[in-house]
């Protein structure tokens, strides 16, 4: 069963899935959205959400050593180093000098005056190259905050340990594992996000010829009012069920306790495989060679292994869990967050299924069997009836994954910001929180539901 989290509640996430190819161009975007700086952008009334993906995005903003660069899918390089840095790694206490390059995004200013912001990238890191991701944002004052990192990251760990970094804050805001958000006596006096900002660093080995991709970066900021309920939405009465590979994470209890204890803890990455491989992906044999052959499902562990956050000392960070589901062909991935089942069916119905996070007791969810302070599961469908067909990975085995969960209580436990755990204190939700993965080009009709949900 998945582990307690020992997180903030994370009330914002994003999302975006598609190349400059399968999407309309900068000016149209800016045009249906009003957004100055011409980037992707859709908000929903409590969420916004910005990413830089094409040609045009990347040679905005500003340069310091890096190039854009063109092609089937448009991405951001080193051309020349802007400098040298050692890097000292606090998890394994190897210190290295690396070359960088950086870029910093226009200044995007926030469609809702947001309380949270969650940065998301997609990247492919060679060995030998790393990124770091970091955002600042401005208060209603007009006062800029300092840089926070929300990121180190590379697909491997022979390089540098991936981390998010914790201990970040200035008195109004503060970073928790991947999350920017307005700290609490600050949030009640109604300090907001107003603006935001985000740089980018990629780091070679020094005289290296190459180096990191980025292909995708952004946020989004959020401000999801505190609820114990939500409104129950429509069932579209359509039954819908995509054929998406089903994985326990308890098939793999004590496995590499290394990663978050062993798979007991694994339900962010067990869900990220089982859409990985829906898409037709799935890790080479080279990449799987150093999974224990004995074990069942091995690219499960590799999940594990390559979500895995060494401070966090989980797999649970959801950025490094959509940058994971990138690193495969072709591949986009973000979180974000969505309003209602009625978003969860027009994805399905398009072909998308979706990663959710909620929390409940046992009574709370009937038929799931336990309760959770923190769940990650796979919408794979809908009932005629307009319940949720999901893989549950917190089964006891593959052929158990596949569950019905009534569509109103599901819909509540997935979308409040408040609930009451056992011991009858008020703790947090995780207020609609998505991940969701797509090919880089989505064909007509899933470009059109990422739209209609908003994160397109």
């Amino acid at each position: 069963m998945t582990a307690p989290t020992p997180r903030r509640a994370l009330l914002a996430l994003a999302l975006a899935a598609a190349t400059a190819s399968a999407l309309p161009t900068a000016g149209r975007a800016a045009a249906a959205t009003g957004a100055p700086d011409g980037t992707a952008a859709a908000a929903t009334g409590t969420v916004d959400n910005r990413f830089w993906y094409t040609h045009a995005h990347w040679l905005a903003g500003t340069h310091r050593g890096t190039a854009a660069v063109d092609g089937t899918r448009p991405g951001l390089e080193i051309a020349a180093p802007a400098g040298r840095t050692d890097y000292t790694d606090p998890h394994t206490g190897r210190k290295s000098t690396w070359e960088y390059a950086a870029w910093t995004s226009p200044v995007h200013r926030s469609t809702v005056p947001a309380t949270e912001a969650i940065a998301s990238w997609n990247a492919r890191t060679p060995a030998g190259t790393w990124i770091q991701t970091e955002l600042r944002v401005t208060y209603p004052d007009g006062t800029v905050g300092p840089w926070y990192v929300m990121g180190r990251w590379a697909a491997g760990d022979g390089d540098i340990r991936r981390t998010s970094v914790d201990g970040q804050g200035d008195g109004r805001t503060a970073v928790s594992t991947d999350t920017l958000a307005v700290d609490g006596p600050a949030a009640a006096d109604g300090v907001r996000i107003t603006h935001w900002q985000l740089r980018l660093t990629l780091y070679r080995r020094p005289g290296a010829a190459g180096g990191p991709t980025v292909w995708l970066a952004g946020a989004m900021a959020s401000a999801v009012p505190d609820r114990f309920t939500v409104p129950a939405s429509a069932p579209s009465g359509r039954a819908h069920e995509l054929k998406v590979p089903r994985y326990s994470q308890e098939v793999h209890t004590g496995q590499y306790p290394e990663y978050d204890n062993g798979g007991e803890a694994w339900c962010s990455p067990t869900s990220s495989q089982m859409i990985i491989e829906y898409w037709g992906r799935r890790p080479t044999a080279a990449a799987l060679a150093w999974v224990d052959p004995g074990y069942a499902d091995p690219q499960v562990c590799h999940a594990a292994r390559s979500t895995y956050d060494a401070a966090y000392k989980g797999c649970g960070n959801w950025p490094f869990n959509a940058a994971y589901a990138a690193t495969y062909r072709d591949m986009a991935g973000v979180v974000t967050r969505l309003g209602s089942l009625a978003d969860l069916e027009a994805l399905v119905a398009a072909g998308i299924p979706a990663i959710t996070s909620q929390s409940f007791l046992r009574e709370e969810l009937t038929g799931a069997g336990y309760g959770t302070a923190g769940h990650l599961m796979t919408v794979i469908g809908f009932t005629a009836a307009g319940d949720v067909i999901a893989n549950d990975p917190n089964s006891a085995d593959n052929t158990a994954v596949r569950r019905v969960y009534k569509r109103r209580e599901w819909e509540n436990v997935w979308l409040r910001t408040k609930r009451r755990n056992a011991a009858g204190k008020t703790v947090s939700g995780s207020g609609g929180v998505c991940y969701l993965y797509a090919p880089a080009r989505p064909t007509a009709a899933q470009i059109a539901a990422l739209r209609q949900v908003g994160v397109l």
